[in-house]
């Protein structure tokens, strides 16, 4: 959320506006940078406002450039300063300087990277407060790094396999108003003057390309309302939680985005584990990245494991696995590996979605290759008809 907060530096009066996920970090978050806070506004959080938000912070570069520096022979406060100095967005360098005020204030650096809860999730916080108290904080920047490239890699791979389809709808569509939209209207003056009796259909497409072309403002008008509503819809929490049960409902798709999430979750749980974070505290921190269906029985399962049952018992209760998962599970309680475990299941579960991907995108882009050449054909047949059939009279 964004907060308008009113502050004096020095003896000057402005303000600023911060995203937080409550006043009092906004107001913390303020006086960090070494503002004198005087007041909080929450920000009205329109559907044009989320435009209009600043940039997130970039994690990963600062992940990567600060292993890097440490791994030079830099210390912490010399490697944060290096960053702060060669950051040209003002936004990140007045992150940065709130970190070092607060590290030469004597706080540790887990610490003053949670007053910037915007910049710093609490799974990023958790790892680096772990390698704070054995000294192993390159190692633990690079399990983040390898954690973040591999659920980049998964997004990717959704993406890119979703841009053609896309595309194809996109120009499909465009093809088929074209010709609904200026070719009919055309064909429809012909017939007219002709005069002849037309096939149903014909009449049917003939009709709907005259009432386009007769309404056309009209028709544009709302569709422009139909797209803008539909964009301030989308942008309702509530509303995309509720289009996302839909979809979960899906046999096929909600399995796979079943899969998805557990791969998350085993990998984010994984990478705690192995950082030296209780299995009690590492599931609530990464409970929030399941979906509200399977983070009501990922808290069961934490009861039950809290309540002495094992991580392998727990987890197949609540249907939190797979047989295959399961197996894996129970290897790592005999070796003491859970953590390296976990994330051999994420692997796997990125393994077998990045396999059904690819089998998805093989069979639905030729299915939808022809649907749209049908439904253009269809569209084209019923305009050359009438003239088959006057050809056919003639002969």
């Amino acid at each position: 959320m964004l907060y308008d907060i009113s502050v004096l530096r020095g003896k000057e009066y402005t303000s600023l506006r911060l995203d937080a996920i409550s006043e009092q970090m906004a107001v913390n978050h303020a006086k960090s940078l070494g503002y004198t806070v005087f007041s909080a506004k929450l920000v009205a959080d329109s559907w044009l406002s989320r435009f209009s938000r600043r940039e997130r912070f970039p994690l990963m570069l600062f992940s990567q450039e600060m292993l890097a520096l440490l791994e030079a022979g830099l210390n912490l406060m010399e490697a944060i300063e290096a960053l702060a100095e060669k950051e040209q967005r003002p936004e990140v360098r007045q992150t940065l300087q709130g970190i070092l005020r607060l590290l030469s204030e004597g706080q540790p650096l887990s610490t003053a990277m949670e007053a910037f809860p915007q910049a710093f999730p609490p799974l990023y916080v958790a790892a680096l407060r772990a390698s704070e108290k054995t000294g192993g904080m390159p190692e633990s920047l690079k399990r983040y790094i390898a954690y973040q490239g591999q659920v980049e890699q998964v997004k990717k791979k959704v993406i890119s396999a979703s841009i053609y389809p896309a595309m194809l709808i996109t120009v499909g569509g465009l093809v088929v108003l074209f010709l609904i939209g200026y070719v009919v209207p055309k064909f429809a003056h012909i017939y007219e003057d002709m005069g002849n009796e037309l096939p149903f259909l014909s009449q049917l497409l003939l009709a709907l390309g005259g009432f386009i072309e007769n309404h056309g403002a009209t028709l544009l008008t709302g569709v422009a309302v139909f797209v803008v509503s539909s964009a301030y819809l989308l942008s309702l929490k509530a509303v995309r939680s509720r289009l996302m049960e839909l979809v979960w409902r899906i046999p096929a798709i909600g399995e796979r985005m079943r899969i998805y999430q557990l791969s998350r979750f085993y990998r984010s749980l994984g990478m705690l584990l192995i950082a030296g974070i209780p299995i009690i505290n590492a599931l609530k921190m990464v409970t929030g990245l399941l979906a509200p269906a399977l983070r009501v029985r990922m808290l069961a399962a934490s009861e039950q494991i809290r309540q002495g049952q094992a991580i392998s018992a727990a987890m197949e209760l609540n249907e939190l696995s797979t047989p295959v998962a399961l197996r894996m599970l129970r290897v790592g309680e005999r070796s003491g590996m859970m953590g390296e475990m976990m994330e051999r299941i994420s692997s796997f579960y990125d393994e077998e979605t990045a396999r059904w991907i690819d089998w998805f995108t093989k069979l639905f882009e030729p299915l939808l290759m022809l649907v749209i050449g049908f439904v253009i054909g269809f569209v084209v047949l019923m305009l050359y008809m009438p003239i088959f059939d006057l050809a056919g009279s003639i002969q």
